[in-house]
C-alpha cells in the first residue's frame, strides 16, 4: 500500500484558499473545517490521504470512523462501479436483490435476536427511526439518553444528544431526561473505579423515578461515546443499566454508528459487554464512505411498524452493494482482529507517552477507537494546546481528531488496515508535538 506515495498530482485544483472563499460565499457557516492552515484533499489510498500538491498524510481519523477498510479499497470500489453501470437507483416499491441480501447479512453479523432492518441514508435518520419504533412498540413517549452522547443533527436526535457543542436547536424536544455516563476520569460523584459501586449506573433508576412520568419508551446509548471523548464504561455499568431497563420495560437502543463494523476489536462494541440490544443503529463504516444508515431489531419490535414507510436512497442498489462489499472485505482480511491487535499497540505506546508528557491525563478506548485526554493543572482541559498539536501533526503528515465535551481529547480512529509501522510514525510525530507545546509553554 506504499507504492506511488510521492507521486505528484497533475490536475488543475483550485487550492485551499479558493475553496474557503467559496465556502464562505455559498455554504451555511455551520459547515466548519479543521486547521488554521487547511489543505485541499484530492485523493485517498489505503490509510493515506493526499493534498493537491501531492503531500501524503497518514489518516488516523478515518473520516470519523468511516473508512474501516481504508480509502478507495479496490475490491469495494470495483463492485460499486459495476453496480453504477448496471442499475444505479430505484426505490423500495420495486424489488431489487442487493437490499435484501444486505438485510440478510446484517442479521447474520449482529448480536442476539436482531433480525429485521430498515435502511436509510445517514446515522441521524437511523437513530430517528429507532426512537420512533421504540415508541410504536411500547406505546410510551419519553426517552432517556446519556450525558456526553451524540446521536445526530435532526431535531429529535439533537435533543437526545448530551453535548452542548452539538445542540444547535435552542428549543429541544421535551420528554427527554439525561442519565449519568460512566466518565471515570471525571466522575460526577467524585468517586474512583472500582470502589465507586458504579453509582452512575444506579442513578438511572433515580432519574426514571424523579425526572420522568414513568412512561419511558427507550434509553439510547453509544457503547463507547465517540464525540463525548472516547468514554468507555466498565462492564458493570452495562449490566446494572440493563437490569434497571428491564425492570421498567424500557427498550435499549444501542447506537453503533461510530463503534460498529470491527472498530473496537469486535464486530460491534456492545459485544464486549455481554448484553443484547433491543434495537441497534448503524451507519458510517458499513459501506466504507458510501452513505448508508439503518436500524435493526427483533421480530417482536419490528412487527409494531406496519404503516407504509420508505427511504428514497436507503438501501438503493449502489449503497447496498457497497455495504455488502465492505462487510466482505472486513471479514476476508480479518480487520476486526487487526483492530484489536493494533489497538493494544497504539494504546500501550500512548500510555508510554503519558508517562513522558504530563499533558496527557488519560488514555482510554477499545481497539482502534482510542482517546488521549489533554489537560493542564487540576485536569483543566487543554483546549488551546490541542489545536496547536493538531496543526503540528498535520504539517508533519499525520491527521488526528479531537472530541470531548471540552474538545480536548486527541482522537485516534484510523482505518483498520494500519500497521505497527504506521502506529510508530504517529507516536513519533505526536511525541515531537507534545514536546513542542511543553517547550513553548503555550
Amino acid at each position: 500500500m506504499r507504492q506511488n506515495l510521492n507521486m505528484q498530482i497533475k490536475e488543475p485544483y483550485i487550492g485551499q484558499q479558493e475553496i474557503i472563499r467559496k465556502k464562505r460565499e455559498f455554504m451555511i457557516p455551520c459547515v466548519y473545517h479543521f486547521y488554521q492552515e487547511p489543505m485541499q484533499i484530492v485523493r485517498g489510498e489505503g490509510q493515506y490521504l493526499f493534498d493537491h500538491q501531492g503531500k501524503r498524510y497518514l489518516d488516523f481519523y478515518g473520516g470519523v470512523s468511516v473508512l474501516n477498510a481504508g480509502h478507495c479499497h479496490p475490491e469495494i470500489t470495483d463492485k460499486i462501479c459495476q453496480q453504477v453501470k448496471t442499475l444505479q437507483h430505484t426505490t423500495t416499491i420495486y424489488l431489487t436483490q442487493p437490499i435484501v441480501d444486505l438485510a440478510e447479512k446484517v442479521s447474520q453479523i449482529t448480536p442476539g435476536n436482531l433480525k429485521k432492518s430498515f435502511f436509510c441514508a445517514s446515522g441521524s435518520e437511523a437513530n430517528e427511526g429507532a426512537l420512533l419504533i421504540s415508541q410504536l412498540y411500547t406505546g410510551k413517549h419519553e426517552f432517556l439518553a446519556l450525558s456526553h452522547g451524540l446521536h445526530g443533527r435532526t431535531r429529535l436526535t439533537m435533543s437526545v444528544t448530551g453535548l452542548k457543542f452539538w445542540r444547535t436547536d435552542s428549543h429541544p424536544v421535551g420528554g427527554i431526561s439525561f442519565v449519568p455516563n460512566a466518565y471515570c476520569y471525571r466522575c460526577v460523584f467524585n468517586r474512583t473505579y472500582p470502589d465507586c459501586d458504579i453509582e452512575c449506573a444506579k442513578q438511572i433508576e433515580n432519574v426514571i423515578e424523579t425526572s420522568t412520568s414513568g412512561e419511558v419508551a427507550a434509553l439510547i446509548i453509544e457503547p463507547i461515546q465517540g464525540n463525548g471523548g472516547i468514554i468507555a464504561p466498565p462492564q458493570e455499568y452495562f449490566t446494572i443499566m440493563k437490569e434497571i431497563l428491564d425492570k421498567y420495560g424500557i427498550v435499549l437502543i444501542v447506537d453503533e454508528i461510530q463503534t460498529g463494523f470491527g472498530r473496537t476489536g469486535k464486530m460491534f462494541a456492545i459485544e464486549h459487554t455481554g448484553i443484547e440490544p433491543d434495537i441497534m443503529t448503524f451507519a458510517k463504516a458499513i459501506a466504507n464512505g458510501t452513505p448508508v444508515g439503518g436500524f435493526i431489531t427483533n421480530d417482536d419490535i419490528a412487527s409494531s411498524y406496519k404503516r407504509p414507510g420508505a427511504s428514497t436512497f436507503g438501501g438503493n442498489p449502489v449503497t447496498s452493494v457497497a455495504a455488502l462489499a465492505t462487510l466482505e472485505v472486513i471479514e476476508k482480511y480479518d480487520l476486526t482482529q487487526n483492530a484489536e491487535t493494533m489497538g493494544k499497540s497504539l494504546k500501550n505506546r500512548l500510555q508510554l507517552l503519558q508517562n513522558k508528557h504530563s499533558i496527557i491525563g488519560d488514555v482510554r478506548g477499545k481497539g482502534l477507537m482510542v482517546g488521549a485526554e489533554l489537560v493542564g493543572n487540576n485536569k483543566v482541559p487543554a483546549q488551546k494546546e490541542i489545536d496547536i498539536i493538531l496543526e503540528y501533526t498535520k504539517d508533519r503528515g499525520v491527521l488526528l481528531g479531537k472530541t470531548g465535551a471540552s474538545r480536548n481529547v486527541l482522537t485516534f480512529q484510523p482505518p483498520l488496515i494500519i500497521t505497527d509501522e504506521d502506529i510508530q510514525e504517529v507516536i513519533d510525530v505526536l511525541d515531537c508535538a507534545l514536546t513542542y507545546v511543553e517547550m513553548h509553554k503555550v
